[in-house]
């Protein structure tokens, strides 16, 4: 099962990022998902930029809308454990994942592309976790770190 068939739906990840007093910092971003890596663009103003930028790790969390579900610990779940790098406005990957992120997100982010302070951002997945209800666990995993790995052991790991 490919983990792009289950992050189509989302338009935002929440983002869990270290913070310089070594505390844990969450909010969220809009993001595009290529099939192997997540890509957020955001301002160096905001607090993730800044803590990725000291810390080179996150995490990227997509849940279920509460709506969605009768039963509100069985909201379907993925948190993907992260190595974050910067990419520059002058790398040749900048344009094609911006065309494409624009398509999903929309043309806000082509107004934003104009602004200095804001940067992208590739976070690649080094672990990851998936819950679709009770008893229905994976892993992420496969050559590419994007396919559901069904649990084989209770410690959530490979």
């Amino acid at each position: 099962m490919q983990l792009s068939t289950y992050l189509e739906p989302f338009k935002s990840a929440v983002l869990g990022t270290i913070s310089g007093n070594g505390y844990p910092f969450s909010s969220y971003a809009p993001f595009y998902y290529d099939g192997l890596s997540i890509y957020i663009f955001i301002s160096d103003i905001a607090t993730h930029a800044k803590n990725m930028q000291q810390r080179a790790k996150a995490s990227a969390f997509f849940i279920e809308d509460e709506s969605q579900t009768q039963q509100i610990f069985a909201r379907k779940r993925i948190s993907l454990q992260c190595d974050v790098k910067s990419i520059s406005k002058d790398d040749a990957s900048f344009e094609p994942i911006m065309e494409a992120f624009v398509s999903k997100q929309g043309e806000t982010l082509t107004m934003l592309m104009g602004m200095n302070d804001f940067n992208l951002y590739v976070l690649t997945p080094i672990y990851g976790e998936a819950t679709f209800g009770f008893g229905e666990a994976y892993n992420i995993g496969g050559e590419k770190m994007n396919e559901l790995v069904t649990r084989t052991d209770d410690s959530g790991h490979k």
